[in-house]
C-alpha cells in the first residue's frame, strides 16, 4: 500500500485485538489516526447537482467505498444516507459471504459493535422517562447488587449519566470470558466487579467503558422485569419496524481479515457491542432521532429525551478538552466542518467495524456496516466524506478544504527533553520513552517510534523501521501532541484535527511493596478461554514501576505494556490515566497456593 513516503505491506500492530486497544480513544480517533498503511487522502469535491440532488454524492461515495475495499481488501460493505424521514441512498458492496459469492445489500446483517451504546443508553433514558430510573441518583439504586471498590472517598458516585458518558471512572473491560460462545447472564458480570478498583474518580475524564454498559444491561434487565434482549425487542425494534436487529447470540455472521474468514466469537457484553443489525433498520433509529423520539405512530422517546442525549454532558470536567459527550452518543471524531455538531458512535470489533453518525441540525445521517477487520479507518472516513457533501447537496454549505498545518522541524528543549523522559501510561498502553540522545525516542506496543518536536510547540509521531529509522507514515502524521499540567498531574494531550483528549499521563516512580516484588515473573492463565485473550502475562519491575507485559497468541508480535500502582499488599490497579482501564490485580489463595487475578483472569506462576 502506498503511504507516503514508505511501501509498507504489513499491517499495523494497532489494528488489532480491537476490543483491547481501540476502545482507549473514542473509536473514531484511534481509527484515524494510529494505523499504517492508510489509504491516500481523498480529493476534495463539489456537488455540483441541484439543490437537493443527491446523486453526486452517491456517485463520488461509491467511488470512494470502492477504492477503499480494494487498497484494504475489505469484503464486505453496506451504506445508507439519510434526509430526514427519507432513505435517499443504500447499497451493499462486495460480499456478505465471499465463499458463496452472496452479496452485500443493504439487509445484509452485521455485527454493529458498539453501536450498542446508544441503544443500550436509550432503554436506559426510556426507564428514566417512565419513573424507574433516576439517571442522576446512584447507580446502586437501580441496580442494588453493584459494587465496586475505590481510592476516591471524597468524589461522587457512579451514576447512569456518567456510565453513559463514560466518566464514570469504572474499569473498560472485565476481561475474563470477554469473548464466549454462550454469554453468562449480567449478574455473574456484576458480581464479579465487587473486589475490581474504579480507575480514576467519577466526572474526571473520559474512560470508555464497555462494563459500565453492561451494568447499564443489567439495570434495565432490573428496572423492568425483562430480559435485556427481550426489551430492546419490545421497545425499540418492534416500534421501530427494525425487524433483522437483535441483540443475541450467536452472531450468525461471517467476518474476515484481508478476504480471508476467520473465527466469530460473542462479546459476552452485548449492551456494550452484541448488536446484530443491517443499514435499512439503523436508518429507522436515526430517523426516530430526527423525529424527536416518533416513528410512525409511536412516540418511542420523548422529544426532550432525544434533544438531550445529543447535548454535550462534560464540558466543565477537568481533564475534557474536546472530548464531549452526549448520552451514548460521541460528539468527536467525527469531522464535517460547517455542519454544526457531529453525534456518532462506531463499532469496532476485532473482525468489523461499523459508523453511524448524524448532523443533528440538519437532519442528515449516514449508517455504515462492515464485515471485515481492514475497514476502520474506512468507515470512518466515508462516513465524514458523505456527511460533507450531503450538506453541501441540502443546503449548499461546502466546507473548505482543511487546512494542512506544517511547522518546520526543531531540536527538542532542555524542558522537553526532562519531561519525555520516563515511563508514561497511554491509550497503547505504557511507553517508554528516552532522551538521552538528545532525541525523543518512544516504545509502544513492540514497536519504536520518534516524537518530532516543532515551531508550534507540538509533537508528532514517526514510526522507527526497526527502532532505526525514522519514517512518516500515513495517518501517524495526523496526531500532533503537547503537555499541560492539571490537578497536579502531567498530561500528554493528543490532537487530531481540531479535537483534543487526554492521550496519556507520565508516571512517578513509587516504592514497591516486598510482596509484589516477590510476584516477579512469568504467568499462565488457568482455565479454557473461548475467545482471544492473553495466554500469559509477564509481571518485571522497571525503574521503580511495577510493569505487567501481556502477549496474544494469535498475534506474539503484539505486547501490550500495563504499569500498575500498588494500593496495598496484596492489590494493585493500573496506573494513570491513559489506558483508562482501572483493572486490578490481585494476590489470592487457591487451594493453599498463590494465585494471581486480574480482570476475571486467574494466573499461576510458571516454574521454568
Amino acid at each position: 500500500m502506498q503511504n507516503g513516503l514508505l511501501t509498507y505491506n504489513a499491517r499495523s500492530p494497532f489494528e488489532d485485538h480491537s476490543i483491547v486497544l481501540r476502545h482507549r480513544l473514542t473509536a473514531t480517533l484511534l481509527a484515524a489516526s494510529l494505523t499504517i498503511g492508510a489509504c491516500s487522502t481523498p480529493v476534495m469535491v463539489r456537488v455540483t447537482g441541484a439543490r437537493g440532488d443527491y446523486r453526486p454524492v452517491e456517485k463520488y461515495v461509491s467511488w470512494l467505498i470502492e477504492r477503499d475495499m480494494a487498497e484494504n481488501e475489505i469484503t464486505g460493505y453496506s451504506i445508507a444516507l439519510i434526509d430526514d424521514q427519507q432513505v435517499i441512498w443504500q447499497k451493499g458492496f462486495g460480499y456478505a459471504d465471499l465463499e458463496n459469492k452472496i452479496p452485500a445489500t443493504p439487509e445484509t446483517v452485521y455485527r454493529a459493535g458498539s453501536i450498542a451504546k446508544v441503544f443500550t443508553s436509550a432503554a436506559t433514558m426510556q426507564l428514566a422517562e417512565r419513573g424507574k430510573i433516576d439517571i442522576d441518583q446512584p447507580l446502586v439504586k437501580a441496580l442494588p447488587e453493584f459494587s465496586i471498590k475505590t481510592r476516591f472517598p471524597d468524589a461522587g458516585p457512579v451514576t447512569p449519566r456518567n456510565v453513559m458518558t463514560h466518566h464514570s471512572g469504572l474499569p473498560s473491560n472485565y476481561m475474563g470470558n470477554l469473548f464466549v460462545r454462550n454469554p453468562p447472564p449480567f449478574d455473574v458480570v456484576v458480581a464479579g466487579i465487587k473486589n475490581e478498583y474504579l480507575s480514576t474518580p467519577p466526572d474526571f475524564v473520559f474512560s470508555y467503558s464497555n462494563l459500565g454498559m453492561s451494568l447499564l444491561g443489567a439495570t434495565v434487565e432490573k428496572n423492568s422485569g425483562l430480559g435485556f434482549a427481550d426489551y430492546m425487542e419490545q421497545n425499540f425494534f418492534k416500534p421501530l419496524g427494525m425487524t433483522q436487529t437483535r441483540f443475541a447470540s450467536p452472531a450468525l455472521t461471517k467476518a474476515y481479515d484481508q478476504n480471508k474468514e476467520t473465527e466469530v466469537f460473542t462479546l459476552r457484553d452485548m449492551p456494550a457491542a452484541g448488536l446484530l443489525s443491517n443499514v435499512v433498520d439503523l436508518s429507522q433509529f436515526v430517523k426516530m432521532q430526527f423525529a424527536e423520539g416518533r416513528s410512525g405512530t409511536q412516540q418511542v422517546l420523548s422529544p426532550a429525551t432525544t434533544h438531550e442525549m445529543v447535548r454535550v454532558q462534560n464540558a466543565k470536567f477537568p481533564l475534557t478538552f474536546d472530548a464531549y459527550m452526549g448520552l451514548g452518543w460521541l460528539l468527536n471524531g467525527v469531522e464535517v466542518p460547517g455542519g454544526g455538531p457531529v453525534a456518532s458512535h462506531g463499532g469496532s470489533l476485532p473482525d468489523s467495524h461499523s459508523m453511524m453518525a448524524i448532523l443533528p441540525e440538519h437532519k442528515l445521517g449516514v449508517v455504515i456496516l462492515s464485515n471485515s477487520a481492514t475497514s476502520a479507518v474506512s468507515v470512518t472516513r466515508v462516513a465524514a466524506e458523505a456527511l460533507s457533501l450531503m450538506l453541501e447537496a441540502k443546503t449548499g454549505i461546502h466546507p473548505a478544504p482543511k487546512a494542512t498545518v506544517r511547522t518546520d522541524e526543531r531540536a527538542p528543549s532542555a524542558e522537553e527533553l526532562r519531561f519525555f523522559n520516563g515511563h508514561f501510561d497511554t491509550l497503547v498502553g505504557l511507553v517508554n520513552v528516552s532522551s538521552k540522545s538528545g532525541s525523543i525516542d518512544a516504545e509502544a506496543v513492540g514497536h519504536h517510534f520518534q516524537l518530532v518536536t516543532h515551531e508550534d510547540g507540538l509533537l508528532s509521531l514517526k514510526y522507527k523501521i526497526l527502532g532505526l529509522v525514522p519514517v512518516r507514515v500515513g495517518l501517524f502524521e495526523d496526531i500532533r501532541l503537547s503537555t499541560a499540567t492539571i490537578n497536579g498531574r502531567q498530561i500528554i494531550v493528543g490532537k487530531i484535527g481540531g479535537e483534543s483528549m487526554v492521550f496519556g499521563e507520565k508516571l512517578r516512580p513509587a516504592p514497591i511493596p516486598e510482596n509484589f516484588l516477590k510476584l516477579v515473573g512469568s504467568y499462565e492463565i488457568i482455565g479454557k478461554i473461548d475467545g482471544p485473550s492473553p495466554d500469559k502475562i509477564i509481571l518485571k519491575e522497571e525503574g521503580g514501576v511495577l510493569v505487567g507485559e501481556v502477549r496474544f497468541p494469535e498475534k506474539p508480535e503484539l505486547l501490550l505494556r500495563i504499569a500498575f500502582q500498588p494500593v496495598s499488599d496484596y492489590e494493585a490497579v493500573t496506573a494513570g490515566l491513559g489506558s483508562g482501564r482501572g483493572d486490578t490485580l490481585r494476590l489470592i489463595k487457591e487451594n493453599g497456593e498463590d494465585r494471581l487475578a486480574f480482570s476475571g483472569l486467574l494466573l499461576r506462576k510458571k516454574l521454568n
